[in-house]
């Protein structure tokens, strides 16, 4: 059974950082395209950056977090993590992990239409 767990969201002020973690089981890490997805109310799952089980060389982002965020992922721990730094009101979300097993990332930022599993969000909100 795939499951995908994530952490380490919370409230925090404009300007500061968190760092989201997601810890994957059930044989889905080997070979996995992986991504964070976020959703505000009222608006679509938009997706912030995807990564391929090689490392960051393969990371892609979103336009409106590059150079904010890094995503990256501890191969020998099964976990992908997110670091957001430079935090924005408008960075206020359910922040999602996701991935597809046997299966290189799309280039550019990533679509919900390529992800099999889902994780059940963690919270981020960020205050002016």
């Amino acid at each position: 059974q795939v499951q995908l767990v994530e952490s380490g969201g919370g409230s925090v002020q404009a300007g500061g950082s968190l760092r989201l973690s997601c810890a994957a089981s059930g044989n889905i890490y080997s070979g996995a395209c992986m991504a964070w997805f976020r959703q505000a109310p009222g608006k679509e799952r938009e997706g912030v950056a995807s990564i391929d089980r090689g490392g960051s060389d393969s990371a892609s982002y979103a336009d409106s977090v590059k150079g904010r965020f890094t995503i990256s992922r501890d191969n020998a721990k099964t976990t992908l993590y997110l670091q957001m730094n430079s935090l924005k009101p408008e960075d206020t979300a359910m922040y999602y992990c996701a991935a597809v097993p046997y299966s290189y990332c799309y280039p550019g930022p990533p679509r919900t239409s390529h992800f099999r599993y889902w994780g059940q969000g963690t919270q981020v909100t960020v205050s002016s």
